[in-house]
């Protein structure tokens, strides 16, 4: 585990009430979370609190998980981003890539994977 995961802050921005309460109830154990259902609600959240990394959704009403991701790097807030989605393709995948996201994950991740992922994209 990361050294000062007490101090990190994890943002997940899900439109899925259920799913982002599943992953809350995954990664409350191991880091304190903040839970939003739009991109622009993660927008205004970075904009306000000291976060540590995000999870994004892909498909969320209004903007994307890649807009989002893009909304940070154009204003220059590097984050380091996860990207979720149930359709992973390799078109996706270049494009969150291309816009630096850590990683592409399909929904729903594996526990100890996505907490290991998390972890990994700390340490950097």
């Amino acid at each position: 585990m990361v050294e000062s995961e007490e101090n990190v802050n994890l943002l997940i921005a899900d439109d899925d009430r259920a799913f982002r309460e599943t992953v809350i109830e995954l990664l409350e154990p191991h880091f304190p979370t903040i839970a939003v259902e739009s991109g622009e609600r993660a927008i205004e959240i970075v904009g306000r609190v000291e976060v540590d990394l995000v999870i994004l959704d892909m498909h969320m009403h209004m903007m994307t998980g890649l807009d989002t991701i893009r909304w940070f790097k154009e204003h220059n807030i590097n984050l380091p981003c996860i990207l979720m989605s149930s359709e992973v393709s390799d078109e996706l995948e270049e494009m969150a890539y291309d816009l630096e996201a850590f990683r592409v994950l399909r929904k729903p991740p594996r526990r100890k994977h996505l907490i290991e992922i998390i972890e990994c994209a700390l340490k950097l």
